[in-house]
C-alpha cells in the first residue's frame, strides 16, 4: 500500500508534505506533486501535513480519486525528485478546494 496525491493539490502545490518524509518520495512537477508508490513505505507521516487534506492511504481514496493511483505512478518517473519545502504559490489558498482541477494538471 502506498499513499497518493489527489486532485486538490493541483494548483496548490503545497510541500509541507515533502519536509517530513523519511524517505524523499515525493516528485514535483509545473503544479503538482507526486508519490512514487515504490518508494513510499506508508509511514502515513505526509497526509496530515497537507494543508489541502490531498493525499490518502490507497485503500482510504476516494472512489472519484483512483484515476490518481496510476498519475502519481507514471508522472514520479519523469519529474525530479523534491527534498524540501518551498513556498506555495501565490494563489495556492483560492484554488484549495476548487473541484475540477485535473483538466488543469501540466505535465
Amino acid at each position: 500500500m502506498t499513499f497518493v496525491v489527489t486532485e486538490n493539490c493541483i494548483k496548490c502545490k503545497y510541500t509541507d508534505c515533502v519536509e517530513v518524509c523519511p524517505v524523499d518520495c515525493f516528485y514535483e512537477g509545473p503544479n503538482f506533486l507526486v508519490i512514487d508508490p515504490d518508494e513510499c513505505i506508508d509511514c502515513a507521516l505526509c497526509e496530515p501535513e497537507c494543508p489541502a487534506n490531498a493525499i490518502f492511504s490507497e485503500d482510504e481514496l476516494p472512489s472519484d480519486q483512483v484515476k490518481f493511483i496510476e498519475l502519481n505512478a507514471e508522472l514520479c518517473q519523469t519529474w525530479p525528485n523534491i527534498t524540501e519545502q518551498k513556498d506555495a504559490p501565490a494563489d495556492a489558498d483560492e484554488w484549495d478546494g476548487k473541484p475540477g482541477k485535473v483538466e488543469l494538471l501540466v505535465k
